[in-house]
């Protein structure tokens, strides 16, 4: 293994390869830094450009966009609260509060720093231990994939700061709007109202980019005191931020959990960075000390998040890289990379090219480096937005939100229900509801529904295996767990309150 590692970093070590992933990384920023433009449509738009280049280049330039596309998504989200990619949801929770108190160098501080490490921790995993990982979870039946999404939806009482009641509300709207389209397995059509725009169900980012964005800007345009552009200081050089060695040290098991969780979480085919995201920053949460100040600029949310994200991409490649199966859109889109220079994903894949597979780790590894070199050079600039003038700014914004939801699936639908999704979350935020378990019960309602019938499939109809597997007994006893100590804690704080 050592003299295929060897040989794969000395494949990459050109300058003409270097600049490649170089420009990967750099475009992929700007992708996920755009709403609605992301790791998807980056690699989709540069495939057909990998085709007349070597394996090495080709690929290489495919990891950069990867690794750029899923990092550059924290920056809207701290500077704007609209979350630039699916997978950096819950970065603004955090993120954008310590941007309004003037840190939003350390926000981008923090980032990049476990950004990259989590980035680093999980391709020394896909590197060293895939197949082992691989194999565990191809194990996994559709009993165990439901028992574990049945545990993250649970996620929804953590994310009901307020009335518990309107916390489960806001999660069954957003599986309500999941379940509009064709059905999955049999492709029956639901709740379309003989609408034919309809049976493609509603797609993740405008609904994402609608319900924080459109909302963020009818929130901003609806108070006429704020809408004039508040003066916020912030520091953008190194040495200005204050930061020493033991600020990043107390986030080291916050980190490596969430980094963890990441890996995990992306290994299991469905799931991705988005529900990684919104689970390493509901567990850190619920670990803390002082959970009250989660969503009020908690330093420990924004490593939670993005510590999450990008060690999800190290995990997602395990599966497509091991036993040729893709866990989400991006991997997808690798396969198609893979074939395009006639590699075939699967377990043969390193015995057959092996020099070719440890070319690709090297420049995963490259890749995280200059993600991570690209954000300290750029941050002085983005945190400039944050002086632009908001009547400038919002308009702007709300231009690019309509062309990334127009541009998922050029659909004029889309960016109608972009608007839909910004009105309803205005109105979910007048009335003190939470958004989030909208968002939580849309990405894994699907998942849900999936495993149950794959599973129900398989057994015939009967319900038992759901609980007689011991991993999909275990899961469900978490999820009944957390969703007891939920109901334990809301009727404390309703106590606390009268």
């Amino acid at each position: 293994m050592l003299e295929l590692i060897q040989t794969g970093f000395l494949s990459i070590l050109n300058v003409e390869t270097i600049v490649i992933v170089f420009i990967g990384v750099a475009l992929g920023l700007v992708f996920g830094a755009i709403p609605g433009l992301t790791a998807v449509m980056a690699i989709a738009i540069c495939l057909p450009i990998t085709f007349g280049m070597t394996p090495i280049n080709g690929l290489s330039l495919l990891m950069g966009l990867y690794i750029g596309g899923v990092s550059g998504g924290f920056i809207p989200s701290v500077l704007l609260n609209i979350p630039g990619t699916p997978a950096s949801i819950a970065s603004t929770f955090d993120g954008y509060p310590m941007a309004q108190k003037g840190e939003a160098g350390r926000a981008f501080a923090l980032t990049i720093v476990f950004s990259f490490l989590a980035g680093l921790l999980s391709l020394l995993v896909l590197i060293f231990i895939s197949p082992v990982l691989a194999s565990v979870a191809i194990q996994l039946s559709p009993f165990e994939y439901f028992a574990i999404t049945v545990f993250a939806l649970t996620m929804i009482t953590s994310l009901s700061d307020g009335s518990m009641l309107k916390g489960l509300i806001a999660g069954m709207l957003g599986i309500s709007l999941a379940t509009v389209g064709f059905a999955p397995i049999d492709s029956y059509p639901r709740f379309t109202f003989g609408l034919p725009e309809l049976e493609a169900g509603f797609n993740v980012l405008p609904v994402l980019i609608g319900l924080f964005a459109i909302t963020e800007i009818l929130k901003t345009s609806s108070e006429r005191k704020q809408i004039e552009t508040k003066n916020i200081q912030t520091a953008y050089r190194l040495k200005d931020l204050g930061l020493s060695f033991s600020y990043f040290f107390k986030q080291k098991w916050n980190w490596l959990r969430s980094t963890a969780i990441g890996v995990i979480v992306g290994i299991l085919p469905g799931l991705g960075g988005s529900a990684a995201n919104i689970i390493s920053y509901v567990t850190a949460k619920n670990q803390s000390k002082h959970p009250e100040t989660f969503g009020k600029g908690n330093p420990a949310g924004v490593v939670a998040a993005e510590s999450s994200n990008n060690a999800a991409i190290g995990g997602a490649l395990v599966p497509l890289l091991s036993i040729g199966i893709p866990g989400d859109g991006v991997t997808a889109l690798l396969v198609g990379g893979l074939m395009l220079h006639g590699l075939n994903p699967g377990p043969l894949l390193f015995e057959q090219n092996g020099e070719v597979m440890y070319g690709i780790f090297a420049a995963l590894l490259l890749a995280n480096a200059f993600m991570a070199l690209l954000l300290i050079i750029g941050m002085r600039f983005f945190i400039r937005v944050l002086h632009v003038p908001r009547h400038v700014l919002l308009p702007i914004i709300v231009v690019l939100c309509v062309i990334g939801a127009f541009g998922v699936n050029n659909r004029l639908f889309d960016a109608l229900v972009l608007v839909l999704c910004g009105v309803i979350g205005y109105i979910f935020a007048k009335l003190k509801f939470p958004v989030m378990p909208i968002v939580l019960g849309f990405i894994l309602g699907p998942i849900l529904e999936t495993n149950l019938r794959r599973g129900l499939m398989h057994s015939n109809g009967d319900f038992l295996p759901f609980v007689t597997s011991p991993i999909a007994t275990a899961f469900l006893l978490l999820a009944a767990g957390s969703f007891l100590m939920a109901i334990h804690k809301n009727r404390k704080r309703s106590a606390t309150v009268q």
